[in-house]
This record gives C-alpha cells, sequence and structure tokens, in this order.
C-alpha cells in the first residue's frame, strides 16, 4: 500500500542486574539507567524487547545458575525461539571474569547472542582476559582429570593389598575377552553335563582377572547380562 512500509525487528530479552550496594549513594538510579541503555540501543539497532527479566541484589561475582533471574531468562528463552539478550554492560552480566566467560559460554552453547549494549562486540572476539580465563579453566580441568585417576589407582591398590592380588583399572564395558570367558565357563561340564553357577564363574573370571571396577568379583546379576548379550543364557538352568 502507498505511504504504508513494513519495519522487521529481532525480538529480544532485556536482563538487568542491581547488586546488594545499588540503591546506595550515586548508583540509585541504577535499574533505571540500565533499561534506558537496552531500550536505546534496542530501537536503533533493529531489536524489540519482548520481555524484561532482573536479579535485585545479586552480586556480579555469583555464579549465573544461582541467579533466578537468569535461569527464568533461560527457560523463556529455550521456550519461545528468541536467541538474543541484551544487557547494559558486560558487568551488569558479570563482573567476575571466569563467573563472566562460564555464563558466556553456557549461552553460546544454546545458540543464544548475549549483546552487551556499551560494548556491542564484546563477545564477540577473544581478548586476553578470556584466553586466560580458558586457560584456567582448562588447568583446572586436567588437575580433576589427575585428581580422579590418583584416587582410583590409590583404591585398586587397596583391593590390590585386601585381595591379595594385582588389581587393575576397569575394563571396558563391551570388553570382548571377559564376555567370551564368561561364555566359555557357562558351557556344560562333558563329564557331568552341568553348568557353573552364575556365582562360580564370578568367581573364576576374578581369579583370570576379570573383576568389577571396585576390584571385587561381579555380581551374578552381571553375569547373566554378559551371557544375555552373548545369546547364551538358559534361565530355566
Amino acid at each position: 500500500m502507498k505511504g504504508c512500509s513494513l519495519v522487521s525487528f529481532t525480538p529480544a530479552f532485556a536482563y538487568l542486574r542491581t547488586s546488594s550496594a545499588a540503591n546506595i549513594g550515586q548508583d540509585k538510579d541504577s535499574d533505571t539507567r540500565q533499561r534506558v541503555a537496552i531500550e536505546s540501543y534496542a530501537a536503533a539497532n533493529g531489536y524489540r524487547i519482548v520481555g524484561t527479566f532482573t536479579d535485585e541484589a545479586v552480586s556480579g561475582t555469583d555464579p549465573i545458575e544461582s541467579r533466578p533471574g537468569m535461569m527464568d531468562l533461560l527457560a523463556a528463552v529455550l521456550s519461545n525461539g528468541t536467541r538474543t539478550i541484551i544487557v547494559e554492560s558486560p558487568d551488569r552480566f558479570a563482573r567476575d571474569a571466569v563467573v563472566q566467560e562460564l555464563g558466556h559460554r553456557m549461552l553460546k552453547e544454546r545458540g543464544v547472542a548475549l549483546i552487551p549494549s556499551t560494548a556491542p562486540d564484546y563477545f564477540l572476539h577473544d581478548t586476553p582476559t578470556s584466553e586466560l580465563v580458558r586457560a584456567i579453566l582448562g588447568a583446572v580441568s586436567a588437575f580433576d582429570r589427575r585428581q580422579t585417576v590418583d584416587e582410583l589407582r590409590a583404591s585398586r591398590d587397596r583391593a590390590s593389598e585386601r585381595l591379595g592380588r594385582r588389581v587393575e583399572g576397569r575394563k571396558p564395558v563391551a570388553d570382548a575377552t571377559t564376555h567370551a570367558e564368561a561364555k566359555r565357563l557357562y558351557r556344560k561340564s562333558p563329564k557331568t553335563g552341568q553348568r557353573r553357577t552364575l556365582r562360580a564363574i564370578a568367581a573364576e573370571l576374578a581369579r583370570l582377572g576379570h573383576v568389577s571396577p571396585t576390584g571385587e568379583p561381579h555380581h551374578a546379576n552381571t553375569i547373566r547380562r554378559m551371557l544375555q548379550r552373548e545369546g547364551v543364557y538358559q534361565a530355566s538352568t
């Protein structure tokens, strides 16, 4: 129609955070200032604010997942298709560098764009700080993995001492050797025509070095599942 134009807007959510000191001194207008900054940026860049979520009296160092407002916002993002969040500034999202990096990573993994109105490209490029934080997180993750390995080794050492033989690490769930041994031990005796019981098979497997992750013989139910996967178990035996 003549004289009419269609304007397309991208939906976005606004996120506001006021700290415990937000209503003291010069920061009394924090809430209003954040709203104005977000709405001004949205209007100038083709976004329409379709919802606003706020965390009041929440520190910038608090983890993202501990904030009620942010969790409500994330639920809304995942339920209605809106994939953009606008905040006033990076430190209003999170003041702590590690919390900021983890929070942004969580949103990015879900396909959500985070835009600070004062620095729209802030989360689009790597910075020395973000690279440092990633390096620290990687080091912490590696430390945790090593600690877990050491704890499991210590557990195996204790089990070995208790059982009087060396207990090695956990074999893969689909260990073909263990399954083959269980299947062999399940065969009927050519002399008696009888089969070993499931517990007897577990005990013999343990003697051969096939044990559970805790270093103990497998449970009878585990042996039964092995035999069922091999297609040889007969419930009547």
